[in-house]
């Protein structure tokens, strides 16, 4: 991975975890579409854990 790209990535990041601390801040949502959001939360965190393994396993070849 070349430096633009990691910028690149890292730049992804530090956004998700801006728009991840921007969400932890408003009010809980009601209880009737909880389940639902952490199912898309949940689906959402796996797709990022997989692609920050992809980048990682990048790094090492």
């Amino acid at each position: 991975m070349d430096g633009a790209s990691l910028e690149k990535t890292l730049g992804r990041i530090d956004e998700a975890i801006a728009r991840i601390e921007r969400t932890a801040l408003r009010p809980a949502p009601a209880d009737t579409d909880l389940q639902e959001r952490h199912e898309r939360l949940r689906s959402a965190v796996a797709q990022s854990l997989s692609q920050l393994d992809e980048l990682l396993a990048g790094q090492q070849s």
